[in-house]
């Protein structure tokens, strides 16, 4: 069999419907984080541009994916962790987002996640939100010993390993 005989292309499926979304929300200008028009349910995208070490080199491609059904509002919520991290400054941040049918928000999430392999997405603690009153004795989370500030994970119990482990971590996933 020849190539020619081999090219098959369906922009029906499924997968390249969502591809189609997540190519639609990368082509949006990146704005500051947080934006105050992204009203509904969709995906996003944060976009890091400092110095922070362990983020050297990430240039265009997003340091985060997340879906939320009411954007704006997760978007603020994140840029309230980053702006309490002791280590981060929040006007290195900018965030794109796509307002979704809520049945290809999953899918085009997980494409996007598939396509950069977001560091943020691959350290856990990040999207936390503050531990229930049950789970105050539970560790820190990777991204709060990366990035200590959030007043809620202050009284929680060391990471093993501390941020050597946890950058140990992004230089694994990164290389992966």
């Amino acid at each position: 069999m020849n190539d020619l005989e081999t090219r098959a292309y369906d922009p029906l499926t499924v997968e390249e419907l969502g591809r189609n979304a997540a190519r639609a929300l990368m082509g949006y200008p990146a704005v500051t984080l947080p934006p105050s028009m992204a009203r509904g349910t969709g995906v996003y995208t944060i976009h890091y541009s400092g110095d922070f070490p362990a983020y050297s080199g990430i240039g265009e491609a997003p340091i985060y994916v997340g879906k939320a059904r009411e954007v704006a509002a997760r978007l603020t919520e994140h840029a309230q962790s980053i702006d309490q991290a002791d280590n981060l400054e929040l006007a290195d941040f900018s965030c794109r987002w796509l307002i979704l049918a809520p049945i290809w928000v999953e899918l085009t999430e997980t494409i996007l996640i598939d396509e950069y392999r977001p560091i943020w997405n691959a350290i856990r603690g990040f999207g936390n939100h503050p531990p229930g009153r049950g789970r105050i004795g539970q560790k820190r989370s990777q991204w709060d010993t990366l990035h200590p500030g959030r007043y809620w994970a202050k009284p929680l119990q060391d990471l093993p390993g501390g941020k050597d482990a946890v950058q140990a971590a992004i230089r694994e996933h990164r290389q992966g």
